[in-house]
């Protein structure tokens, strides 16, 4: 026969008892079983730092020498209950009923306080036990579908509802107690709850142990007012590496590893998916008294700082920070950016507002030390979010770091053939157009579009649709099918003579659309490297120039961080950031793209720098009257740790389609701290040096042999790669594979295969025709094309 089981709740420190008339007390428990979870109990208390007093440990101690089982209980109880917050009661039909305990209703703004939980387990069952309020529900809302207009079209949270929601709350279940109840008839638990707010705040705290155990009649549920004393205000003293007051982040924890804010209480201009929040010199965060360790950094280019640092119950406290540099190439005109970067959609809410506004995302793009940041409305929140679009950089810019409102065409009827960055745009709406589903349904019309405009334009997240298929152990490839056992790798060699489905969103329609002239670069960084780069390497080996940039599509494929994936563009002086010189430089391949984690800076061919005029006054281009060697030098530096840690291991580890895509740990050389600086020529490796990666900056040098029209670059693969200096010898163009010709223009027709059907009927002929002279256009290079 199952017997009722009844909990209470108590919170820990001094205590003044009054028990309601229904607070549940229990007569005998066998005293062994009883004494060692009391212990456990002791134990857990003392380990989260809210121990019991000594006298009330004294009186623990005495009672479990007491000679009867009713003794021990009772003895026991009188301890414990007075901290309690509220009695829970499970019939023998395991139904929860909820009353309130005696203690002192106390919690802590932006902290965590424990309550004990009395478990009366008539029905002696040992499931968990869990619990729960309304207050705690999540402050933000995603939308469904398209979630372009979303507070529009569905009921989500508001600004009200956000204001109850003040609280979060969980057991504590980790060791030394049990993970679930242990079925004896009285026991104690630990419930932590947390506050955002200060003053009073009433809250319906509820418990169960499983679906459809709450009782009847809302009695698994109390009310509790509580009284939410205030955090101590806490300054952040963030200097540069100069010793100027900057923005930083910051992921602070308590010796439980718990991170403040709360996360799951944040809104902008912190962000709830992550674990940092960002702060200026000067700011400030609220934290209940404690110890706290703190991680500082401004992206990749700054070394992580670990500390950690008490807060006292005094007012006015400041802790202060220094950050250091490894490198600086903004010193030396490299001025980093990331042209793809989101305000709404993906991880972030539609509620309590349509995404986020400017100023929260340039806090983001200072904390990160982005130079230049490209927020691109898309899709989600379109209707709300393209309401920042100026055709300007914002005013919320400086003279170091810029931020600007554009456009990613994505959640669009041309979606399915690529996503596009439309970078420097006058207009944001396609002519004729009022409402998304109005846009072309493929993408070159587009790209037009955005260059007729003075726009430089390009394709996201290049890789997805171009996946390559596995290699073997014997080197065979291996497509996906029902059929498919044996285990591959992902391909790690560059150029690949497979063919992808061009099934995605990435890169896919480029294999037309740059044969025409009208694609100025494609996206990396963001997708697998080998899946990206290959499909470039193929167009530049057919005498196509489109360029190559950096960027991170947050927080779509990484959430993490703002400018993960990074371009670096070279603007000469030291004034301020201009933006159309910026873009400009990304149009003309002025760069490099990478994780910031390693750098090929002021990357020559001969006498004519990459993305700089050349002796005919062409960009880029060196010219030669006949065959023979030219000097090739670059400027590299790479920081790894001196020893691979455990994270380090793990990346290496993985294979090179899994995140993270681009990372200075997969060049890492065996075990040493070097890594491989490549001299590619026409895709291929032409020479080959190893640097230790300890963040200095080493002068490279190269002499190759060029028997042909070439591309010639430098990479550390897969972590950074500059963009191609052209040679033309004796006048002619690149023509450099009869195998990447053969690539491309088979690939004009799976990506027609593939994007013809979702092409409208009134826009496929126009479409079918430029496919078709792309293919022209190929098989005419691998006429002309003299080798492999």
């Amino acid at each position: 026969m199952f017997r009722g089981l009844v909990i209470t709740c108590c919170v820990l420190g001094s205590v003044s008892v009054a028990f309601s008339q229904d607070f549940p007390e229990v007569v005998r428990v066998e005293r062994q079983p009883l004494i060692e979870a009391t212990k456990r109990l002791v134990e857990t208390l003392d380990f989260i730092g809210e121990p019991l007093s000594a006298e009330e440990k004294q009186a623990l101690s005495a009672a479990f020498e007491l000679e009867t089982d009713r003794e021990v209980t009772e003895a026991i109880q009188d301890v414990l209950d007075p901290h309690c917050l509220a009695g829970v009661h499970i019939n023998a039909e395991s139904r929860v009923k909820v009353s309130e305990g005696p203690c002192p209703k106390e919690l802590m703004e932006h902290g965590w306080r424990s309550f004990l939980v009395k478990v009366h387990n008539e029905a002696g069952i040992n499931p968990k036990l869990a619990i729960e309020s309304p207050n705690a529900l999540a402050v933000y809302e995603r939308g469904r579908g398209a979630r372009q207009r979303p507070k529009t079209d569905q009921d989500l949270i508001d600004r009200p509802e956000v204001e109850r929601r003040f609280l979060d709350v969980s057991m504590y279940d980790s060791q030394p107690m049990r993970g679930r109840l242990s079925g004896l008839e009285l026991e104690y638990r630990i419930a932590q709850l947390y506050s955002r707010d200060t003053g009073k705040r009433e809250a319906q705290i509820s418990f169960h142990v499983g679906q459809g155990t709450q009782d009847i009649g809302f009695r698994n549920s109390v009310p509790i007012l509580f009284e939410c004393q205030p955090a101590v205000e806490v300054t952040l003293g963030i200097l540069d590496h100069d010793g100027s007051p900057t923005m930083a982040a910051l992921v602070i924890r308590d010796r439980f590893g718990r991170v403040y804010p709360n996360p799951s209480k944040r809104l902008a201009p912190d962000f709830f998916f992550h674990e940092q929040v960002y702060r200026q010199d000067g700011e400030t965060v609220r934290l209940p008294p404690g110890d706290y360790t703190v991680a500082i950094s401004r992206g990749p280019e700054y070394e992580v700082e670990r500390t950690s640092f008490t807060v006292s119950a005094s007012p006015n406290q400041r802790v202060p920070f220094q950050l250091t540099r490894w490198i600086h190439p903004a010193k030396k005109g490299w001025i980093s950016g990331d042209h793809h970067v989101h305000a709404a959609g993906c991880a972030h809410y539609d509620s309590p507002t349509e995404g986020v506004g400017p100023e929260d995302m340039m806090r983001h793009i200072l904390g990160e030390d982005l130079n230049v940041g490209c927020v691109l409305s898309w899709g989600p929140c379109w209707y709300t979010q393209k309401e920042y679009f100026e055709g300007a950089t914002h005013e919320l810019s400086t003279e170091k770091y810029l931020m600007r409102y554009d456009v990613e065409v994505s959640g669009f009827p041309s979606s399915h053939a690529g996503h596009l960055c439309l970078l420097r745009l006058i207009e944001d709406d396609y002519p004729g157009t009022t409402l998304i589903e109005e846009w072309p349904s493929w993408t070159l019309p587009v790209l037009k579009w955005g260059k007729e405009q003075g726009g430089v334009v390009g394709y996201s997240h290049s890789g997805w649709g171009l996946a390559l298929p596995d290699v073997g152990p014997n080197g065979q490839r291996l497509r996906s099918g029902a059929n498919q056992q044996v285990q591959g790798s992902a391909v790690a060699t560059l150029p690949d003579y497979e063919i992808p489905p061009f099934d995605g969103i990435g890169a896919n329609e480029y294999i037309v659309t740059a044969a025409h002239g009208v694609c100025d670069f494609i996206s990396a960084v963001d997708t697998p490297a080998i899946w990206e780069l290959n499909i470039w390497y193929h167009t530049l080996n057919c005498g196509l120039r489109s360029r190559i940039s950096g960027e991170t599509d947050f927080p779509c494929i990484y959430g993490d961080r703002v400018g993960l994936g990074r371009i670096y563009v070279k603007q000469d002086g030291d004034g301020p950031v201009n933006f159309d010189t910026w873009i400009q430089g990304v149009k003309d391949g002025r760069s490099y793209c990478g994780d910031g984690l390693s750098h090929l800076m002021n990357f020559r061919v001969n006498d004519v720098a990459v993305g700089e005029p050349g002796t005919s006054g062409e960009i880029s281009q060196l010219e030669l009257k006949e065959a023979g060697l030219v000097t090739v030098q670059c400027e590299v530096a790479a920081l790894l740790e001196s020893e691979p840690s455990t994270t380090a291991q793990l990346i290496r580890q993985r294979r090179l389609d899994q995140k993270p895509y681009w990372h200075i740990e997969r060049c890492r050389v065996g075990a040493t701290r070097k890594v491989p600086v490549e001299l590619i020529v026409n895709g291929q490796v032409a020479e080959r040096v190893e640097i230790e990666a300890d963040g200095e900056i080493n002068d490279l040098k190269f002499e190759t042999q060029l028997d042909q029209s070439s591309w010639v670059a430098v990479r550390i693969l897969p972590s950074c790669h500059t963009n191609p200096v052209f040679v033309e010898v004796d006048g002619k163009p690149i023509r450099a594979s009869r195998r990447s010709a053969e690539w491309c223009r088979d690939s004009v027709d799976v990506c027609w295969k593939s994007k013809s059907p979702m092409i409208r009927e009134s826009e496929r002929a126009e479409a079918e025709k430029a496919y078709d002279q792309a293919r022209e256009y190929y098989s005419q290079v691998l006429s002309e094309a003299v080798t492999d």
